[in-house]
């Protein structure tokens, strides 16, 4: 199972409605800091980030993927929306 892999079956516990993850970790190799964990972004709809603010829902994805960062998952740019505000 790749890394990519982990982090989207992590993800499957808020039932996310659309999920896009994107590995940037080529763009970032031999940067300072970087220990080897990888780069991500990631767009994430689900129902679970109904009614909270932005803070909670990285809350909830950093909580999804505890124990990854920042050995495994270096970097992650998040996009959160709630399946309530898509068209």
């Amino acid at each position: 199972m790749t890394l990519a892999d982990e982090i989207r079956q992590r993800l499957a516990v808020l039932t996310p409605a659309r999920l896009e993850l994107e590995d940037e970790s080529q763009l970032h190799a031999g940067h300072k800091g970087n220990t080897g964990g990888g780069h991500f972004k990631l767009l994430i709809v689900s129902s679970q980030f109904c009614g909270k603010s932005q803070i909670m829902r990285h809350r909830l994805v950093y909580q999804a993927l505890a124990g990854m960062m920042p050995q495994r998952i270096h970097a992650l740019s998040i996009v959160a929306i709630a399946s309530d505000e898509t068209a």
